[in-house]
């Protein structure tokens, strides 16, 4: 969990520091005033990248050179320093004074995120469910990152390849080593959702009354050897400049009430969908790591009625990680007692009194 954090020249964020509580912690002040660049900020430092798709000069404050995010983590009684730098002239990532990439920062700042565009892991294209169960695996299957890692360049050189019209057996050269990492990332996708499938089953029931399904589609044809798909496919990839077929292909459906999870009309509904599909990884990555991880909420009651929304909270302080919240209003969101409260406006960030003192109603 994150103890410390500071913040420069991020958004309208010109200077902050924040010393945070290790289980809640609810940061409300009126629209535009902050409160999302500050979770924005904090996933930042965790994934080296805006959760809401933002480019880094979009991100520089106007009139600043660069942005800088610090923060002190302790895992366990190990203290960890992280701190991320951003300029136009680059991304530089320092974690115990060492350099390091976005993994270096995920390992160290676990963390996941519910916004108001959450709903767009069941409703959005088949690549953000991709992603969700890639972070399940980072954290659940050691060898993940490394088969991803050279899957993907593997993937990008036989796709310049074929966009270069190369030869076929140019192109072919590079699939027995295509597959056989194709098979490595498909066979951890599969573990880590089975090691997932009982927190994705409770927080179903526990959010909308009913069982999920997950149906993972591995990118090709199940009955058909990918090895043969990719040379009878050769033309087809040559024509779209592209490989068709393989795990960057792959999609999770997701079944809800027996119907198919894209097709429900409620936002709300979707809401509730992902952000159980969110607790629930959060969940399996705390059990594999064996610490809490860090959960970002930004705005969550929006779309949510008053029952659904008390639902979500409820199961967020079942969940037992240290959590970061915004809200309009300090009494829009039930916190438990201890809470640290901080209100912004314009930028700037200050406690607000003491901390909540009243019974647990969750």
């Amino acid at each position: 969990m994150i103890r410390t954090f500071k913040a420069s020249h991020f958004r309208c964020l010109e200077n902050i520091e924040l010393a945070l509580a290790p289980d809640f912690n609810l940061i409300f002040g009126a629209n535009a005033s902050g409160k999302t660049s500050l979770l924005e900020a904090l996933a930042y430092l965790g994934r080296g990248k805006s959760f809401r798709g933002a480019s880094t000069a979009n991100l520089i404050q106007h009139g600043a050179q660069e942005f800088v995010l610090f923060g002190q983590v302790d895992n366990d009684g190990r203290h960890r320093r992280i701190g991320v730098r951003n300029s136009r002239a680059g991304l530089e990532i320092r974690v115990d004074g060492e350099g390091g990439g976005a993994a270096a920062l995920a390992e160290a700042l676990p963390l996941q995120v519910i916004d108001p565009e959450v709903h767009n892991l069941v409703a959005g294209g088949p690549e953000q469910r991709r992603r969700f169960l890639d972070w399940v695996a980072f954290h659940v299957e050691p060898e993940h990152l490394t088969a991803w890692r050279r899957f993907r360049r593997v993937l990008k050189q036989r796709n310049a390849a074929l966009r270069g019209n190369s030869r076929p057996a140019a192109i072919n050269s590079w699939n027995a080593e295509f597959v056989e990492l194709s098979m490595a990332l498909d066979a951890s996708r599969r573990r880590s959702l089975e090691v997932a499938k009982g927190s994705l089953e409770g927080y179903g029931q526990g959010l909308l009354g009913t069982d999920l399904g997950f149906d993972y589609q591995q990118g090709w044809k199940k009955e058909l050897a990918l090895e043969a798909l990719l040379t009878e496919g050769l033309e087809r990839d040559l024509q779209l400049g592209a490989t068709q077929y393989g795990p960057h292909r792959a999609d999770l459906k997701i079944r809800y009430d027996e119907r198919q999870a894209r097709k429900l009309v409620s936002r709300g509904q979707q809401k509730l969908l992902a952000s159980a599909m969110i607790l629930a990884a959060a969940e399996t990555a705390q059990t594999a790591l064996e610490r809490p991880l860090l959960l970002l909420l930004d705005d969550p009651a929006a779309e949510l009625d008053a029952d659904s929304l008390d639902r979500l909270m409820e199961a967020v302080a079942m969940l037992g990680c240290q959590v970061v919240a915004t809200s309009l209003e300090r009494a829009a969101l039930s916190i438990p007692e201890g809470a640290a409260v901080f209100h912004v406006e314009h930028g700037v960030l200050s406690p607000a009194g003491e901390p909540v003192k009243r019974p647990k109603t969750l």
